[in-house]
C-alpha cells in the first residue's frame, strides 16, 4: 500500500493499483464523488454529476478486470466531459437556456471512445455559453472559479476541464479547442492541456462552434495522462469530415527520451511587445529556454508573422462561423442567450463573404510561413500561452466580454499541435504557463518535450496543487 492520496495518483499509477488488488475502481470512484461534494460548491467546476452512472461503471470496471478483462490504462479510472460533448441519455446543455432540457441520443465520438477504455464518467462541467459567451452570471449555471483563488477566472470556455483538473477532481477532462479554449483553462489553472492537429480527434457529437477551427483534446494532471487520453480519442471517422485518415501514433513510446538533439524555435516576436505581457511570464520562458538548452536541446530565435496577425484572420474566422451556426436561434430566439454571447455573435451579421474569404485566404499564408520556414528548421516552437496569471472577476464588468492575454489563436489558425504546459508560480501564487508547438501530427515530439518541460519545473519550487484544497 501506498499513503499517497488517492486524488494524486495519475493514471498510471491508479492502473497499477487497480491491476494489484490494492485500489478498487469503486473506492476511486466514490473518494472522487466527495470530494465533488467537498470543494465542487465553491469551484462550479460540473454542472451535473452523474453519480449513478459512475458508481455503475466503476462496479463493471472491477468486475472486468478481476475476470482478467483489461480495457486499457483509462479503465476504472474517472474522467469528466466538458457539457457540449453528447451523452447519450445525459443531460447535454452548452450551459445555456436554449439547450437546457436537451438530452442527447447518442454519445460523442471522443465520450464513446473514452467509455470503450472502461474510463468512469464522472458528468458534464461548466462551459462558457456554446464554448464562446463568457465567463457570464445571466445563464442556467454560475462560471467555474479558479482553484488556486477562487476569487479569479478559469480561462475560457473550457473552464469546467481546467477547474475539475487543478482540483484534483478528476485525472483528465474533456475540452474543445477553437481559439484557445484548452490551453486558456490550462494556463491559468495549471494544468496540462493539449489541443491536437485539426482532425486527429473526431469532432462529432460535440457542438460545434466553428467549422474549420475547433480542436477536441484533454486537460490533464500530468503529460503522461495527456498522451494517455489522446491515444484513446484519437483516430479517423469517416462521418467528420474534418478528420484526418493518420495512423494511430504511440505517444508514450518517447515520453522519456529528453530533448537532446532537439531544435526549439523562440518566436519573442509573438509575445514580446503584447498588451497585457507580465514580466513574470518573460523570465519564466527565458528561464525555460535556458534550461532546455542545459538538457541538450538546440534553442534558436526565429520570426513568426505578428501575433496581430494570427489573431485578426482567426477572428473573422470564427465569428463568421459562429453566426451561421447560431443564426436562426438569433433571430427567433434572441432573449433566450446570455448577453455576453448575443453580443459576440451579432457582429458576425456585419462580415462581408469578402471578408470571410480574405480570411481563409490569409490563414493559408500564415501556416506556410510557420510549417515550411519555422518548424521545417525546429522541432518544436517554445512560446508564450497567456501573458501573465488568472485575472480576477472583479476585473471586468460583469456586461461586458472578457479580454483574455492568451496567445493561442496562432495554431488554431494553421491547426497545429500545441501544448500548454505549467512554468512556476507568478508572485501572487497563481500559475505561470508556456506553450509548446509542432509539426501536423507530430504530437509525440510536442509531449516529449512537455515531458522535459515537466521534469525541469518541477524543481522550480511549484505546488502540484492549489493549497486551499490539500486539506479537502
Amino acid at each position: 500500500m501506498t499513503d499517497t492520496k488517492l486524488e494524486d495518483l495519475s493514471i498510471a499509477e491508479a492502473g497499477t493499483r487497480l491491476r494489484d488488488g490494492s485500489l478498487t475502481s469503486v473506492a476511486l470512484t466514490q473518494d472522487t464523488l466527495n470530494r465533488i461534494k467537498a470543494i465542487d460548491g465553491s469551484l462550479h467546476s460540473f454542472v451535473l454529476v452523474t453519480e449513478e452512472r459512475a458508481l455503475a461503471d466503476a462496479e463493471r470496471a472491477d468486475r472486468e478486470l478481476a475476470a482478467g478483462q483489461d480495457r486499457g490504462p483509462l479503465h476504472g479510472v474517472p474522467y469528466a466531459l466538458k457539457d457540449i460533448y453528447n451523452t447519450a441519455g445525459i443531460r447535454t446543455t452548452c450551459h445555456s437556456k436554449l439547450l437546457i432540457d436537451n438530452i442527447p441520443t447518442e454519445d460523442s465520438v471522443s465520450g464513446a471512445k473514452l467509455a470503450a477504455a472502461g474510463g468512469v464518467l464522472m458528468g458534464k462541467l461548466a462551459t462558457h455559453e456554446f464554448a464562446m459567451g463568457g465567463p457570464s452570471f445571466d445563464l442556467p449555471f454560475p462560471p467555474a472559479r479558479n482553484p488556486w483563488n477562487t476569487d479569479h477566472v478559469t480561462g475560457g470556455s473550457s473552464s469546467g476541464s481546467g477547474a475539475a483538473v487543478a482540483a484534483r477532481l478528476v485525472r483528465t477532462a474533456m475540452g474543445s479547442d477553437t481559439g484557445g479554449s484548452i490551453r486558456g483553462p490550462a494556463a491559468y489553472c495549471g494544468t496540462v492541456g493539449l489541443k491536437p492537429t485539426y482532425g486527429l480527434v473526431s469532432r462529432r457529437g460535440v457542438f460545434p462552434l466553428s467549422y474549420t477551427l475547433d480542436h477536441c483534446g484533454p486537460l490533464s494532471c500530468t503529460v503522461e495522462d495527456a498522451a494517455i487520453t489522446t491515444e484513446i480519442i484519437a483516430g479517423y471517422d469517416p462521418l467528420d469530415p474534418a478528420s484526418a485518415d493518420k495512423p494511430a501514433a504511440n505517444l508514450r513510446r518517447d515520453l522519456e527520451a529528453g530533448v537532446a538533439g532537439l531544435r526549439v524555435g523562440l518566436p519573442r516576436n509573438l509575445y514580446r511587445d503584447a498588451e497585457g505581457l507580465s514580466p513574470e511570464v518573460v523570465r519564466s520562458l527565458d528561464r525555460l529556454a535556458e534550461a532546455l538548452a542545459q538538457a541538450g536541446a538546440i534553442v534558436e530565435e526565429v520570426t513568426l508573422p505578428s501575433f496581430e496577425q494570427f489573431s485578426a484572420c482567426g477572428r473573422v474566422i470564427l465569428t463568421s462561423e459562429a453566426y451561421a451556426i447560431h443564426e436562426k436561434d438569433l433571430r427567433e430566439r434572441p432573449g433566450d442567450f446570455g448577453e455576453l454571447l448575443f453580443l459576440r455573435l451579432v457582429v458576425g451579421a456585419a462580415i462581408s463573404a469578402a471578408d470571410y474569404v480574405q480570411a481563409q485566404r490569409m490563414r493559408r499564408e500564415l501556416s506556410m510561413v510557420v510549417n515550411n520556414e519555422a518548424l521545417r528548421q525546429h522541432d518544436v516552437l517554445l512560446t508564450a500561452c497567456a501573458l501573465g496569471p488568472a485575472p480576477a472577476f472583479a476585473q471586468f464588468p460583469p456586461d461586458r466580454a472578457m479580454t483574455w492575454p492568451i496567445q493561442s489563436m496562432p495554431f488554431n489558425v494553421t491547426g497545429n499541435p500545441a501544448l500548454s504546459m505549467p512554468a512556476g508560480l507568478s508572485g501572487t501564487g497563481l500559475p505561470l504557463s508556456a506553450q509548446i508547438v509542432g509539426r501536423p501530427f507530430d504530437e509525440a515530439t510536442v509531449l516529449r518535450v512537455g515531458r522535459t518541460v515537466e521534469k525541469i519545473t518541477a524543481g522550480w519550487g511549484v505546488a502540484d496543487k492549489p493549497e486551499l484544497l490539500a486539506a479537502a
